[in-house]
């Protein structure tokens, strides 16, 4: 986050140090906390890893300067990546199923990225062979894949958590954030269970969305609006570690959509779906420590609200549930 005290030397500075507020429907005996990553410079959560990769891969010789960081995205990660690159000297591709926000893939545009789109019907899986292709045939070309490296988890590990934690003194009880790539959760995770082993973590994912499979739950795959969190296939998912979760939770799109709305009109958080079903698992958590259904070392709970509601006006996020496209 910006600091006035301070002039900085370029945009990348800005990235982390997000602030973290309090949801205000939570139970008064269990707080719930969310981090606010609309205060990066590219407004999501994305920016970490953007800055934290690309300068990683850079240090460690695996991406040439000058050369090219190709990445399957759905958007928000694109940003993040070219924000970086357009920074630190690096060209940027990003391969992008059609299906995901106009807005994203106009924001990567705007930052001298290169996106192609690939059928929706062919889902990320399809975005990551084709980007696979694309390093293949370029010089000095990388492939950072976000959903199997794990500096993802580092980049987090690093920075959010410990960020969560000195706002909070360490008295953190609980750890809710939805799950993509898992990179998020995963790095706050094993900062928190180091902190104390007994930290309730829990994993979001939208309803049709399969990570439920990772712990022995019932999930039957279907389509879902919900937009950066899920998965229809759990294998391509490399980072999430199931033996870190306490419980994997699938909300479904209208309580997100719900949940959305509410956060915008009685909180003033101008977020998207995924920070929706967040907050409402969260809140569900905190209820349950204050309840004693949940065991937790504190009475608090820490969320993510990955991105901006801005994002996706064109799909009528803030419409009535059946006219939101997801």
């Amino acid at each position: 986050m910006t600091d006035h005290r301070t002039p900085l030397d370029s945009v990348l500075g800005t990235v982390g140090e997000t602030p973290l507020v309090g949801v205000q429907a939570a139970p008064e005996e269990v707080p719930v906390y969310a981090k606010l990553e609309t205060f990066n410079p590219g407004a999501s959560v994305k920016d970490r890893i953007g800055k934290y990769m690309v300068e990683a891969m850079l240090d460690r010789g695996e991406l040439a300067p000058g050369g090219t960081v190709i990445e399957p995205t759905a958007g928000n990660t694109g940003i993040g990546f070219a924000i970086a690159a357009g920074q630190l000297g690096v060209d940027a591709v990003f391969v992008v199923p059609e299906r995901f926000s106009v807005e994203k893939q106009q924001l990567m545009d705007a930052l001298g990225a290169e996106v192609i789109n690939t059928p929706t019907e062919d889902g990320m899986g399809g975005a990551i062979e084709r980007a696979h292709q694309l390093a293949d045939e370029l010089d000095d070309a990388v492939v950072p894949q976000q959903f199997g490296n794990p500096l993802n988890v580092e980049a987090h590990y690093e920075t959010t958590a410990p960020e969560i934690y000195d706002a909070l003194d360490g008295e953190v009880g609980a750890v809710v954030a939805g799950c993509g790539t898992a990179g998020t959760l995963m790095g706050i995770a094993e900062y928190a269970l180091e902190q104390n082993e007994d930290t309730y973590v829990a994993a979001v994912e939208p309803e049709g969305s399969l990570y439920a499979e990772t712990k022995g739950g019932d999930a039957a795959e279907a389509e879902y609006k919900i937009e950066g969190i899920g998965t229809h296939d759990p294998s391509t998912n490399e980072l999430f570690d199931p033996d870190l979760v306490d419980e994997i939770y699938q909300v479904p799109d209208r309580r997100a959509h719900e949940e959305l709305k509410r956060l915008a009109s009685e909180e003033g958080q101008l977020v998207a779906s995924s920070a929706g079903a967040a907050s409402a698992v969260a809140r569900h958590v905190a209820e349950g420590i204050r309840d004693g259904e949940i065991d937790a070392p504190y009475d608090s709970v820490v969320t993510v609200f990955p991105d901006s509601s801005e994002r996706y006006l064109s799909k009528g996020i803030y419409r009535s549930f059946e006219e939101w496209e997801g």
